[in-house]
């Protein structure tokens, strides 16, 4: 294990969402590694639960942001409030297995270059005796002309086919560990997506700086997904047709990014307006319209930032 049980921050973000937050407070209760500090950022809530928090839950340090910063820029202030070498980023909608913390950082050990590692992640069960069902070990890269891209196991039973620890292009952004040197190096989250493609983005820069990003299936984390935005809101579809785009703005080169304009201009577009339209679901239609439009009154995309983070 690196450095000896060196200290671990484990970062998590609030947002109207406190009892499921307690859930996931009461799963790291359970955990069996020693030396951790727990980091909960509020992201302007309705109801303050700071309180709360503190009183039931003394042994994690409570932050509340006046503003709604998003995933990227709620973990942010929390990488800024943190003190460990290792961060390990996990959703409030996830339970964290007993000996996960472990598991993840004995793979700093195992290579050299590793930059991040994501555990395996499964849906979290209806039922008691619900088999596990898989909802990540790893992805394919994001294609450079469509931007699409698959994840790994995805929807299959949970059968213990997954052992082995392997490279991935990209770590789930519901839990994954990334050493502190590695953030001084890269600098922060990128803040200007707010919510999804985020840590795709930071994967991307993360892999340029020339660190390897791992998939460790022998660490499970159960995810009850999409609890704070909900599956099929107007907001996920605004934010993933817009970050989709900036994705690869930011990412990839100028003859790509023309291919992949086409393609969304010719086959995107006409392909979700149609389906929209058949649905008669006209407040999704406006979402993905305005997650469009967002790249013409937003045309000039930030440098990617580096930022050095310091204990």
């Amino acid at each position: 294990m690196p450095k000896n049980r060196p200290l671990v921050s484990l970062i998590t973000i609030n947002y109207n969402q406190l009892g499921v937050t307690c859930e996931l407070l009461d799963s790291l209760r359970k955990i069996s590694y020693p030396n951790y500090e727990i980091i909960i950022v509020d992201n302007a809530s309705k109801e303050n639960p700071k309180y709360y928090l503190e009183k039931h839950y003394p042994e994690a340090k409570v932050i509340v942001s006046e503003e709604n910063l998003g995933f990227s820029g709620g973990n942010n202030l929390g990488i800024e409030e943190s003190k460990g070498d290792f961060l390990f980023f996990v959703n409030n909608d996830t339970e964290i297995n007993e000996y996960v913390i472990e598991q993840l950082l004995d793979m700093f050990d195992k290579i050299p270059k590793l930059g991040m590692v994501s555990p395996k992640l499964c849906y979290y069960p209806e039922h008691k005796n619900s088999p596990d069902i898989i909802q990540y070990v790893g992805a394919t890269p994001v294609n450079p002309y469509t931007a699409r891209n698959t994840t790994l196991g995805v929807l299959e039973e949970d059968k213990g086919q997954y052992t082995e620890a392997k490279p991935t292009p990209y770590a789930h952004g519901a839990a994954m560990m990334v050493p502190r040197e590695i953030i001084e190096k890269v600098g922060m989250m990128p803040e200007e997506f707010f919510l999804y493609y985020e840590e795709l983005d930071w994967c991307e820069q993360i892999r340029r700086a020339g660190y390897e990003i791992y998939v460790e299936p022998n660490a499970l984390v159960y995810h009850k997904e999409s609890i704070s935005i909900g599956k099929l809101s107007t907001l996920k579809t605004y934010y993933l047709t817009r970050n989709r785009i900036l994705f690869m703005r930011r990412n990839r080169g100028r003859v790509q990014v023309f291919i992949f304009s086409l393609f969304l201009l010719f086959f995107t577009i006409p392909k979700n307006v149609l389906l929209y339209l058949i649905r008669g679901d006209f407040q999704h239609l406006k979402a993905f319209v305005n997650g469009i439009t967002w790249h013409f009154s937003n045309g000039k995309i930030k440098e990617k930032t580096r930022i050095p983070v310091s204990v």
